[in-house]
């Protein structure tokens, strides 16, 4: 038997989407909402948005809903927050992302992609932080995402389930949200394992193979979210430029001060995206 204070998507005879369906349930009976139309992930520097969302009708620490792990990295609150925007429409921000560089196995990485499909999210905004390989890009600037390449060497998809990702960043989506902003850039972006940073090397192989962006998540995120037919839109904010790219060492720190800085700025932006979709 499992230990019974054990995550329950850690045992491998669980049924993932029945635990995700236990987290919606568990997210409505704690918010009292009981369908959200939008989920939002916020990654590094991005967090100030879920307060310009709209009215936060409940935050909750996400170990209170089934299979939920509190956060490994400083930036990220470990809540889950149901907002309701001024249209009516209901918001479910996760402040609460494992990465797989923690080491918990791909399904709680992508856990919270699937509970927020089962509160009947049909939207997925992702958002992270990276490192931009592009020189004309600088530290602050939200670049939308067009594509990504996974080099994990893993996927959220079990067994023969084949998924086609063509257009998996929404071309629509992306031009919503230059209709907010029409100086948007875009670009390809990289996840790579983590958590050491990219070596210069890796940094070029990313930009020679088509890579614009570099960070540790993200990716098998939007892999989840196609497979249970949600529309995703993708955000990156260059915390840094890439290795090799800058001359400087990288530092979690300064992928932190970065966000900071541009909190104000790209937290407005996000919010007055996702209340146009």
């Amino acid at each position: 038997m499992p230990d019974a204070l054990a995550n329950p998507l850690d045992d491998p005879a669980a049924d993932p989407f029945d635990i995700a369906r236990r987290a919606a349930a568990d997210i409505a009976r704690i918010t009292g909402v009981a369908h959200h139309d939008i989920a939002v992930t916020l990654g590094s520097g991005w967090g100030r948005a879920a307060s310009l969302l709209g009215d936060t009708i409940a935050t909750i620490p996400a170990t209170e809903v089934a299979g939920f792990s509190a956060p490994a990295l400083a930036g990220h609150p470990g809540t889950l927050q149901s907002v309701r925007m001024p249209d009516g429409r209901h918001v479910l921000v996760i402040g609460a992302r494992t990465h797989y560089y923690e080491g918990h196995g791909v399904r709680r990485v992508v856990h919270s992609v699937r509970t927020a499909a089962a509160t009947g999210a049909t939207i997925l905004v992702l958002t992270n932080g990276a490192g931009g390989i592009r020189e004309t890009w600088t530290p602050g600037q939200p670049v939308l995402i067009s594509d990504h390449i996974n080099l994990t060497a893993a996927s959220p998809l079990e067994g023969a389930t084949f998924v086609d990702l063509t257009d998996l960043y929404s071309r629509r989506l992306r031009d919503v949200a230059r209709t907010v902003d029409p100086g948007l850039d875009e670009g390809v972006y990289c996840q790579f394992r983590g958590p050491q940073y990219e070596t210069p090397a890796e940094v070029r192989m990313a930009r020679a193979v088509g890579g614009d962006l570099v960070g540790m998540s993200t990716a098998l995120e939007a892999i989840a979210a196609r497979e249970v037919g949600m529309e995703i839109l993708g955000f990156s904010l260059v915390t840094n430029l890439a290795a090799g790219i800058q001359s400087t060492p990288l530092s979690h720190a300064e992928v932190l001060d970065a966000g900071r800085a541009a909190e104000p700025v790209i937290s407005a932006l996000l919010a007055n995206v996702v209340g146009a979709l």
